[in-house]
């Protein structure tokens, strides 16, 4: 056989294999992997292949060599698997390692919840799976579980499932106790956020009656908190309308120059030509200001206190002269009188006004108009 000599030989060079094409950005991570749920795009209550689930679900229903009793009340038993519960939840890790049993079978109690919540969750310890309908029905159940057994992945499940239309006004005191004791301050906010929109239904709800016999002080707070919530809302209403009157101050104070220099229609200064046909006025408290001097100009008792609407005519000339910027070149009438008259105003009556006009131009969320003093200014 010849010999070949492969040294110092040249060879064609190996094209590198092609990678695969990189999954575009709308495809889902699971038709990324191959996966899909039940035959069909990802369920909201599984996040694995159906071959996967069915093994786990076998693995739980059949019970093969399952090493580990759960006794539940009413004498119910269920068989499970020590490593998947030990690694599934620290407590019952520490629970099965102190556990003896017959054998190599060990034994642990949950008690006080129904035997089917307690399937449903150590079910959900193998697959992370659950059905709606159990969730809907042991959804308080397996909030309790997964906080005294510490599997957060679940708690935040049921957190979810309630805050998403499982919470109604029939639970939502029960919820709210649950949401204390498990340590789960957005679920319990939302609980207190809806006792207080409806509190007077809330109120005559069975787990509201068995609340105040058992726990007097959580009512008790309760019910000092629907008090504040009543208090912020009149506050806020009482604010909203001072807002408004003060809003309003500012347009009669707008409205009341605008008359007074340029003119309005049928009214205004001697030198100005008025048309009733001119232009709609843009100010919205021209014709109130407009009757007002109407009135002011023909009453009789035009003295403060004489006529109630020649007083409240008297307060808009004297608000108007502490706004004024330039109350020398003013065409409002009295404007410069007033200015005189503050400075011999008693310091009380000094510190209302400066207030009000603190109040009025701030409402309007402005410095101050193309005619009046500024919000820092004083006088």
């Amino acid at each position: 056989m010849e010999r070949t000599d492969i040294v110092g030989k040249q060879f064609p060079p190996v094209a590198p294999p092609v990678p695969p094409p990189l999954p575009g950005p709308a495809t889902p991570i699971y038709h990324r992997l191959g996966l899909m749920i039940n035959e069909s795009p990802l369920r909201g209550h599984c996040c694995v292949s159906t071959s996967t689930r069915n093994l786990w679900d076998a693995l739980f229903d059949g019970g093969y060599r399952a090493d580990v009793a759960v006794y539940t009340d009413n004498g119910g038993v269920i068989f499970a698997h020590a490593n998947i519960l030990g690694m599934a939840s620290p407590i019952l890790k520490g629970l099965l390692k102190q556990s003896t049993g017959l054998g190599r079978r060990k034994s642990i109690s949950i008690r006080g919840v129904p035997r089917d919540a307690v399937r449903v969750f150590i079910r959900f310890l193998y697959s992370s799976c659950y059905e709606k309908e159990e969730m809907r029905e042991f959804v308080l159940h397996l909030l309790v579980l997964s906080q005294v057994y510490v599997v957060p992945q679940l708690k935040r499940l049921c957190e979810q499932q309630l805050e998403q239309g499982l919470l109604t006004l029939e639970n939502v005191v029960d919820v709210f106790q649950l949401s204390l004791l498990c340590n789960a301050p957005r679920l319990s906010l939302m609980c207190h956020r809806m006792m207080l929109q409806d509190f007077k239904a809330v109120s005559s709800t069975e787990g509201w009656k068995v609340m105040k016999k058992s726990h007097p002080v959580l009512e008790k707070e309760l019910q000092l908190s629907v008090i504040e919530e009543e208090n912020g809302k009149k506050a806020r209403i009482r604010k909203l309308d001072e807002q408004k009157i003060y809003l309003e101050l500012y347009e009669a104070m707008e409205a009341l120059v605008h008359i007074c220099r340029d003119g309005c229609r049928t009214i205004g200064p001697h030198d100005k030509d008025l048309k009733e046909n001119q232009t709609p006025c843009k100010y919205t408290a021209c014709k109130g200001i407009e009757s007002l001097v109407r009135h002011f100009n023909g009453c009789r008792l035009r003295v403060p206190g004489g006529c109630i609407h020649c007083k409240r005519m008297w307060q808009l000339l004297e608000l108007h002269s502490r706004l004024c910027a330039d109350s020398n070149n003013c065409r409002v009438p009295l404007c410069g009188n007033f200015r005189e008259k503050i400075r011999k105003q008693n310091k009380k009556d000094e510190m209302k006004w400066k207030i009000l006009v603190k109040k009025v131009l701030r409402t309007k969320r402005i410095g101050g108009g193309p005619f009046f003093l500024s919000g820092n200014s004083s006088f």
